[in-house]
Formats: C-alpha cells, sequence, structure tokens
C-alpha cells in the first residue's frame, strides 16, 4: 500500500471553507447564491476544493460498499421483505453527496484548475465523476447527468444507463490523458497516491476493466477489452498500487476514524451486526483472514457452546426455518456473534457480547483469542481504509471471464491468484505476531484448491470462485453486489430468514428527494427492475439463494 498523508492532519478548517450545500430540497437544484460566510466559486482555492472532494468521495465509496455488502451475505441486512428492507429516503445521503456536494465541488474546481494548468487536479476530478457515474447508474439505473448540474435547470431529465456509462469511459479517458501530462503543479494532497501520476494511471485502467466487466453480459467486446488492459499491465496489479481510502484516528471534532470502528467501539459497545453467512464460512474453511476482519467478545454463542439464551439471543431457542436446511442457522461457534441474512429482530443486550469490526480494514482489534471486549481507544483507533479497487479484483474478475470461455485450469489459477492477493493484503495489514499464520495460510490455499478440484460440477466450481471472491470484497463489496447479479454466484448464499421476502434487489428505489422534488423523475415500480446491463432472467429465481 502507498503511504500518503493522513488526511486529516493538514488543518480542516480549511474544508470549511468551501461552497456550503443548500437547504432546498430539491437536491439537484444547486442554488449559486453566495454565502458571505464561505468562499466564492471565484475566490475558492482548487486544492481546498480536491480536499473535499477526495475526503467526500472516500465517504460515498464506504456507503456504496456497505449497501452493496449487505446485499451478498458479506455484512449483515436487516430487512425480511426485500420491498421494504430500504425506503426512497434512505438513499437521500447518497444522492446529496453525490450531487450537491462532489460533482458540485468538481465543477466549480474544474476552471479553476483549467486556469492554473493543474491538469493533476482535474484528472483526479474526472476519475472521481466517472467513478460516481458507474456507482449511481449500478445501483439505480438511469440516472440525470447531462443536464443535472445546470443551476437553472432544476428538473433535469434522466439519461439512460448505458449513455451514463459511456459519459463515464470518456472522462476516465481525459483523466488519464491529464495523468500523463503533467501541469503547473500536483494537488497539495493527494489523499491516494500522494502525488504519483503513474499509480493513478493504473487506477483509471482498473475502473475501466471495472466497468467492462459490468458491462460482460451486454458488450461482447469487454472481454477482449479487460484483456488488453490486462495485457498492456499498465492497472493495478500489485498491493503496492492499491487504490483504497486511508481514514485517521481522532474521536471527534471531528470524527475522522473508520465508520466500521465508530460504529463498533463505543461506551455501549457494538453497533452493528457482522454476517453469520461469512464468519461461518471463514471458520469452517480457517480463514486466517477472520482474526483479521472480525474481533470476538466472547468465546461461545448461545446455541454453539454456550447455552440457548433467550434475553441476549432469542433465536438460540428456535429451530431453523425449514428453508435454512443445509445453512447456518442464528448461532456460529467459536465465539462469533452475528444475525443471520434478513434479521431484523429487535436489538438485545448483547453490546459487549457481538463480535465487533476487527483490525481489517476497520482499524479496530485483532483477534488474538483473549476475549477481553473493548475500549474507546482499542486496536488501531479506527485508522483503516475503505477497499476501492485491489488487486484481488482484476484476478477475479479474470477468473470469471476463465469460467464464461470454458477454461476451469485458468479460472482455478486466477482464483488462487486471487485468494493470495486478498491474503497477503489483510495479513499485512497489520503484524498479529502470529507464529502459525504461514500455515495456516497454505492450509487454506490447499484447501480452497482441493474443493474446486473437488467440486461436481462447473457450476459448483464457480460457486468456490465466487465465495472467495466475497469473502476477498469485506469492507466494500459493491462489486459483489454487481458480480453477484451478473452471474448469480455463488448458489450459495444464506437465503432469507423470511421464507417469502419478494424478489431480490436488482436495483434500489430512486432517492425520495429526486423522485419526490423533479418533475421528470419517475419513482420505480418495484426493487426488481433490472439496470441496463443486467439482462438476466428475473427475480424471484435469479439470483439463486435470493
Amino acid at each position: 500500500m502507498k503511504k500518503t498523508k493522513n488526511i486529516f492532519k493538514l488543518g480542516l478548517l480549511s474544508l470549511g471553507l468551501l461552497l456550503g450545500s443548500c437547504a432546498n430540497d430539491n437536491i439537484l437544484e444547486l442554488d449559486m447564491t453566495e454565502n458571505p460566510n464561505a468562499l466564492s466559486p471565484s475566490q475558492a482555492d482548487p486544492d481546498f476544493l480536491l480536499n473535499a472532494i477526495q475526503v467526500n468521495y472516500g465517504s460515498l465509496m464506504e456507503t456504496f460498499g456497505g449497501l452493496g455488502s449487505e446485499m451478498v451475505r458479506v455484512d449483515q441486512l436487516a430487512g425480511r421483505d426485500y420491498t421494504n428492507a430500504f425506503s426512497p429516503g434512505s438513499f437521500d445521503g447518497i444522492w446529496t453527496s453525490s450531487y450537491r456536494s462532489i460533482l458540485q465541488d468538481i465543477r466549480v474546481m474544474q476552471p479553476l484548475a483549467e486556469a492554473a494548468g493543474l491538469n493533476y487536479h482535474l484528472a483526479i476530478g474526472e476519475f472521481i465523476e466517472a467513478h460516481i457515474l458507474l456507482s449511481l447508474v449500478d445501483y439505480f439505473g438511469d440516472i440525470p447527468y447531462t443536464e443535472a448540474l445546470d443551476e437553472t435547470n432544476l428538473n433535469p431529465a434522466p439519461d439512460s444507463g448505458s449513455d451514463v456509462y459511456a459519459q463515464a469511459m470518456a472522462l476516465l479517458d481525459q483523466a488519464a490523458a491529464n495523468f500523463a501530462a503533467g501541469g503547473a503543479a500536483t494537488p497539495q494532497n493527494d489523499f491516494f497516491y500522494n502525488g504519483d501520476a503513474s499509480a493513478w494511471i493504473k487506477a483509471v485502467n482498473t475502473l475501466k476493466i471495472k466497468a467492462y466487466m459490468t458491462t460482460n453480459l451486454v458488450d461482447g467486446g469487454s472481454a477482449a477489452a479487460v484483456q488488453a488492459i490486462v495485457s498492456s499491465g499498465n492497472y493495478i496489479s500489485s498491493a503496492a498500487d492499491d487504490f483504497q481510502f486511508s481514514w485517521g484516528s481522532n474521536a471527534n471534532q471531528p470524527d475522522t476514524r473508520s465508520p466500521r470502528y465508530a460504529t463498533d467501539y463505543t461506551n455501549t459497545g457494538g453497533g452493528s451486526y457482522r454476517s453469520n453467512w461469512l464468519m461461518n464460512n471463514m471458520l469452517n474453511s480457517g480463514d486466517p483472514r477472520r482474526l483479521y476482519y472480525f474481533y470476538r467478545q466472547t468465546s461461545a454463542t448461545p446455541g454453539a457452546g454456550a447455552a440457548p439464551d433467550e434475553e441476549t439471543l432469542e433465536c438460540s431457542l428456535q429451530t431453523a426455518p425449514l428453508h435454512y436446511e443445509g445453512y447456518v442457522f442464528c448461532s456460529v461457534a467459536d465465539g462469533y456473534w452475528g444475525r443471520d441474512h434478513g434479521n431484523d429482530n429487535g436489538i438485545p443486550p448483547d453490546g459487549f457480547l457481538r463480535t465487533l469490526s476487527g483490525v481489517y480494514p476497520a482499524g479496530g482489534k485483532y483477534d488474538d483469542g483473549s476475549f477481553d471486549g473493548q475500549t474507546l481507544l482499542a486496536g488501531l483507533e479506527g485508522a483503516g481504509i475503505t477497499p476501492i479497487l485491489h488487486s484481488s479484483m482484476v484476478n477475479f474478475w479474470l477468473a470469471e471471464l476463465a469460467y464464461k470461455s470454458g477454461n476451469l485450469a485458468e479460472t482455478k489459477t486466477q482464483m488462487l491468484n486471487g485468494l493470495a492477493a486478498s491474503m497477503s493484503k489483510v495479513t499485512g495489514f497489520y503484524d498479529s505476531g502470529n507464529a502459525d499464520l504461514d500455515r495456516l495460510v497454505s492450509e487454506h490455499s490447499s484447501l480452497i484448491a482441493s474443493n474446486f478440484d473437488d467440486a461436481a460440477t462447473d457450476a459448483a466450481k464457480m460457486d468456490v470462485v465466487a465465495e472467495q471472491f466475497l469473502i476477498s470484497l469485506y469492507g466494500n463489496a459493491a462489486e459483489g453486489y454487481n458480480f453477484y447479479r451478473r452471474t448469480g454466484f455463488p448458489t450459495t448464499l444464506q437465503p432469507n430468514i423470511e421464507p417469502n421476502p419478494g424478489g431480490f434487489i436488482r436495483s434500489f428505489w430512486y432517492p425520495s428527494n429526486y423522485a419526490n422534488n423533479n418533475i421528470n423523475a419517475t419513482q420505480k415500480t418495484g426493487v426488481g427492475v433490472q439496470v441496463f446491463w443486467d439482462n438476466n432472467p428475473a427475480s424471484p429465481g435469479f439470483p439463486a439463494a435470493n
């Protein structure tokens, strides 16, 4: 991982000098009235603007990643009914951050950077804008873009998802050209690559790979485009060039810690639940990454090593529903205390019992088996990361292409390469001092290879690949959500605790602050509406596990 300046050592007062956001409910109305307490657009500093753009982008990617993770059981979803698991209002913050905050700040920064010959600033803005556009289309479908940032148009019409994707790819071409061109100066703060334009170009090309993979079902040339980038070697192929956002360890004014840490390491104990599917899978396979992903506060869970307890884990006194046969239910062994997919029960007094976010990527505690609970300043004090584009992702994407072409040998090779890259990334994030680590890593890799070889069908082999891909995405499974809708794998995911949860979420509701205030917006008929690149059969029935 490239070392960058800590984003929160630069005097956060500068962020207060940026353009303020508007209070109007129409999120795409960009009120340009000058605030006497803030800099006007003509007075704004490109460096200050770029600081805010990068910080807000890191937070936005954390939010997108969390939503995707809940869909594919990498994080726990509390929603038995897919239609009502999220309300349109749940996405107002994403819409606000995307349009009014980040994209508008980019628009203000661009003419200032152009006038000063700051190509590097322009390129970062173009990269971030492209990634936000791709993410919005992946999650919502058709979105406003062509008209969206015109302050005179209060009702911008949506563009088709495919058109927005094309415009995002054009932005990435511009970003690559601007990074290569150099310029008058690099940014005061480059929170990702610390002024290394060549590393940014690798990230640009890797984001292109992501886009080509996402559209693989509807673009016959996408596989060749991916292979061309890989053949060039100019993409993120090692952890040294991984693209991620680094958090700080300040607890207040402002809280700069990883949101996962801030939620779990509190004076009332853990604030969220880990996914039972993920913890059980990693425990059963002896995956040493679990000691980095999770921190256990207790050595046994009610119903799995400890006596059932209605007060702290109500379901430990219940039998599994019929549709859960063959899946973990309620209790995971060895103190891995989480919740099943869709469990929306009330919150019992288990804050100091449930499993917490670990040292990776949240900056929490490494699980050394001491079970000594947590404190407000535990572990790395929240100085974790939000993974965005890592080298392991590319390996798993190449495994997907190899599987689709019928090359199972290459599928296995790329899967194991991706597993090795993920394992190295996670275990290298923190020095655990575990003398058995090398042996545990080797044994786990051998087991996964054997599971692939022993799988009776090609589809069963792909289940092994897909499970490992999802596990590697802990901390941001946005691409896991895309992968699941694109391929239907793995078919081994724990189902929703509700026997009839409705069709799987193929795209999210449009945010209420867009759908309710824009006369050109039409709210979706349901969450089964598929985005342009998802031409698989409709839900229910696809993906298989739902």
